[in-house]
């Protein structure tokens, strides 16, 4: 018998932090019929303050892997906020990942991989593995080092 999402998180021990409020004016996630569209969300430490930087400046490829990570586990809550039980995912359609970098920064795909991974270590391969992109920013809200967003397919 295969572990559940949640159970897969346990046995990382990792924890769901609570869903984060939203930072301006918009939902943190919109389902529309099967489909389930979680707004950008971005690293946070564990008081809640947010991780800040710029990759290729003052913040490492690995530092951005693990933030991403930080994100996924967000992006992770806000969805069993909406959904009730992350088995109801039945697969992770796209992930949009942002980077705050400098122009000669080339590793974007390294750091989101960081919540790619994630997303393929709870939900496994056939539910996790998803198109994406991994894009370099000018900024970002706030000086955070990214943002990712995703958009979900929902078991009815």
């Amino acid at each position: 018998m295969s572990m559940t999402p949640e159970e897969k998180l346990a046995s990382l021990g990792l924890v769901l932090p609570p869903a984060p409020e939203p930072l301006a004016r918009y939902r943190p996630a919109r389902l529309v019929g099967n489909t389930l569209y979680l707004s950008g969300q971005i690293p946070r430490n564990p008081d809640g303050s947010f991780i800040l930087g710029r990759l290729g400046r003052d913040v490492s490829t690995d530092e951005g892997y693990a933030a991403a990570r930080n994100v996924c586990l967000q992006l992770l809550s806000v969805a069993k906020a909406m959904v009730g039980d992350l088995s109801r995912i039945e697969m992770v359609a796209k992930v949009t990942g942002m980077v705050n970098a400098e122009p000669d920064y080339l590793d974007h795909a390294q750091v989101i991989n960081g919540c790619s991974d994630l997303l393929i270590e709870v939900l496994g391969e056939a539910v996790g593995c998803h198109a994406r992109s991994a894009v370099g920013m000018g900024s970002l809200p706030f000086g955070v080092i990214i943002e990712i967003e995703a958009i979900l397919s929902i078991k009815p």
